[in-house]
């Protein structure tokens, strides 16, 4: 059975093998969103299938919303060929619980796809004083003034101007600080040559500046790749669910698996009106609420708990977080930084509690086993990473004068350098995951061997006092001895990680 149109007209099949429906009239939704689209959205990957397009789709189901979302991919376009046309861009989201049930949803709300070359549809749709906001969901690395979707995005904002000028959102739905303000940074970037050269006309800027909104948001829902045990669960159903990787190695099938824990907070900043999303859970708040959940998240209560299970995770050889998350030792390790050292200089953004988050994560959302993220993803650009999920906390503590009070901290940053050395606990070479300072870190530690008892001190102290590293030079508040001593314990045999992190 093929997730189709046609087969969703049989819906006691469907209903009786526990599967949700659209609660809507599909065509007639179709139809008008494509008169007058409300939504666009850039970026056709599995997060937004099963976050945003899930919101949409309660909303069309409780009749506050008679419109679907228009989505447009311009990386990897081979999605649109492979997990949407074939299907009528539906797709069967299933949310895991920690506790091994599952909720599986057709999701319907996604009306049309296409790819970023068809500009005479994307000009309709931007032309037209219906549309309300433009999402993305593009990664990190698609905010540069030459990514595709952000070029595609200014001209036909250029084409909006000319047209009518009417006001619009650009909504950036992905996981990076201040979000709203980077999405402005690389349209503008990429306009502002194309003024200077006469190509767009001076007054364009202006539009975007006072007319264009960009809201802040912050977004967090662990959805890692198709799932073989979904992919068998669904199949199990008499569902055709095959995964499929592209040319760009993106796995993707007709289902989304995903945790069902979910949290998208913006800044209320919809200057052409919006769909009521708060009635689907979207928590719609200022700007300065919005950074306050990215530091809390960012900062202490996931961020660099997830760094911490992917480093000894790494170490000690798991393949999955929710494996890691069954040893003591470094579950143990997880909650003393979360709770005993985060917790008591978090960003309290008042809308959603600290510790209940942090409860969430560990209880729920870490050891959920239908999450197969592994450690060794998480543990890419480490480097980039540790200032931003550690730095702010380091920093606080030692505003407060207190950095000696740290314990557990620093046994994870001699996790991190005893992970740079390339041997796992058990003796064995592994290669670790990719990052942009791997080789110049890993050739100040050349020379430590397994069993050393000495002399590692004097090369591992230049990386404890690099600022861009921490925040703060860990050699001028006491730090650096501790995670010397735990280094030293670490690469003096096999098995010392774990035991370090068991005692």
């Amino acid at each position: 059975m093929k997730l189709t149109k046609e087969a969703l007209k049989d819906k006691t099949v469907w209903q009786s093998r526990g599967y949700a429906l659209p609660e809507f009239d599909v065509e007639a939704v179709t139809q008008k969103t494509l008169e007058d689209p409300i939504w666009l959205h850039f970026g056709a990957g599995n997060i937004f299938r099963c976050f945003p397009a899930v919101a949409q789709q309660k909303l069309l189901n409780a009749g506050l919303s008679d419109r679907g979302i228009i989505v447009c991919e311009t990386f990897d376009e081979e999605i649109i060929d492979k997990a949407y046309t074939p299907f009528d861009n539906m797709n069967i989201t299933v949310m895991a619980k920690a506790d091994g049930s599952m909720e599986k949803t057709v999701v319907a709300s996604i009306v049309h796809s296409l790819k970023g070359g068809n500009t005479a549809e994307l000009e309709r749709i931007f032309t037209n004083p219906s549309l309300q906001m433009v999402s993305f969901t593009i990664t990190e690395k698609g905010y540069t003034p030459n990514g595709a979707a952000i070029k595609i995005a200014a001209e036909m904002l250029y084409k909006r101007w000319k047209v009518n000028a009417a006001p619009l959102a650009l909504v950036s739905m992905d996981n990076l600080a201040k979000n709203g303000d980077k999405l402005r940074e690389a349209v503008t970037a990429c306009v502002k040559p194309l003024v200077d050269e006469g190509a767009m006309d001076v007054d364009f800027l202006a539009y975007i500046g006072r007319v264009v909104s960009f809201p802040l948001g912050m977004i967090d829902k662990i959805t890692p790749r198709p799932s073989e045990k979904v992919r068998d669960l669904l199949q199990a159903d008499g569902i055709e669910a095959e995964i499929v990787c592209t040319k760009f190695n993106t796995y993707t099938s007709v289902f989304v698996n995903a945790e069902s824990k979910e949290y998208l907070v913006i800044e209320d900043r919809f200057p052409n009106g919006r769909p009521p999303l708060e009635k689907a859970g979207v928590i719609f708040t200022d700007a300065e609420t919005v950074d306050k959940v990215e530091k809390m998240k960012v900062g202490t209560c996931l961020n660099p708990l997830h760094t911490v299970i992917a480093v000894f995770g790494c170490l000690l050889g798991y393949e999955t977080v929710w494996e890691a998350m069954t040893h003591k030792g470094l579950r143990c390790l997880v909650e003393r930084i979360g709770y005993d050292e985060g917790l008591p200089v978090v960003v309290n953004p008042g809308i959603i509690n600290p510790k209940q988050f942090i409860d969430d994560v560990l209880n729920e959302r870490f050891p959920n086993s239908f999450i197969p993220d592994a450690p060794a993803r998480i543990a890419s650009d480490t480097s980039l990473k540790i200032p931003v999920r550690f730095g702010e906390t380091l920093k606080t503590y030692a505003e407060k004068g207190n950095v000696s009070e740290l314990e557990y901290i620093p046994v994870f940053i001699a996790g991190w350098l005893r992970y740079l050395l390339g041997i796992n606990d058990k003796g064995e070479k592994f290669t670790p995951s990719p990052d942009p300072r791997l080789d110049e870190l890993m050739g100040k530690l050349t020379g430590i061997k397994l069993g050393d008892k000495e002399g590692f001190a004097e090369k591992i102290k230049p990386i404890l006092a690099d600022e861009s590293l921490f925040g703060i030079d860990l050699t001028k508040y006491g730090l650096a001895e501790k995670v010397t001593a735990h280094f030293g314990k670490m690469v003096s045999g096999v098995g010392m990680v774990d035991k370090v992190i068991s005692e």
